[in-house]
């Protein structure tokens, strides 16, 4: 989901108000929970600041529906690139409601960011291009990592999303 960003050890914003949210995954522009942060920009609670990558490396993996999860293990996988948005505190408590922090299934921590060089998020260190692999992880979530992707309202109702962690988890050993 997203990371409280931390530019090169600066908070950018003149705005105390406004946080810093990198997003990785399905916040991203094309992608399908973007709609949130297009209603956000709309409301002016939220405002795209530009293409980011993680400072450090960090493995980005899919996990259950293909959701991806920002492993905190930091020198780890890869250079993650993703989108920065400043966001105002009810942005920010529209984006963790619909990421779930509440309830465990994500966790927003601190993260060192840098502006990313590239526009398509692709190439990774010394220009080859590094989609990566399930065990290595990603460098970014792009359409092919999004493929199967199921919003949490088409999911089973049964079973919390931390049940389907566990299942998938066990399901891979």
């Amino acid at each position: 989901m997203v990371a409280e960003a931390d530019l090169d050890g600066h908070n950018n914003g003149d705005d105390s108000r406004r946080a810093l949210i990198f997003t990785y995954g399905t916040l991203k522009r094309g992608f399908p929970n973007h709609t949130l942060l297009q209603d956000l920009m709309l409301s002016g609670d939220a405002s795209f600041v530009g293409t980011y990558r993680t400072f450090h490396n960090y493995p980005l993996v899919c996990g259950p529906y293909r959701v991806p999860f920002l492993l905190n293990i930091p020198g780890s996988g890869h250079r993650v690139r993703g989108e920065l948005y400043s966001v105002t505190a009810h942005g920010l408590a529209r984006m963790d409601d619909l990421e779930g922090t509440t309830r465990a299934h994500y966790e927003r921590l601190p993260i060192k960011v840098i502006p990313s060089t590239d526009d398509t998020g692709d190439v990774g260190e010394g220009g080859n291009v590094r989609r990566g692999n399930e065990k290595r992880g990603f460098v970014c979530y792009g359409e092919k990592e999004a493929r199967g992707y199921v919003k949490r309202k088409d999911r089973p109702q049964h079973l919390t999303f931390l049940d389907h962690i566990t299942s998938f988890i066990s399901s891979s050993h």
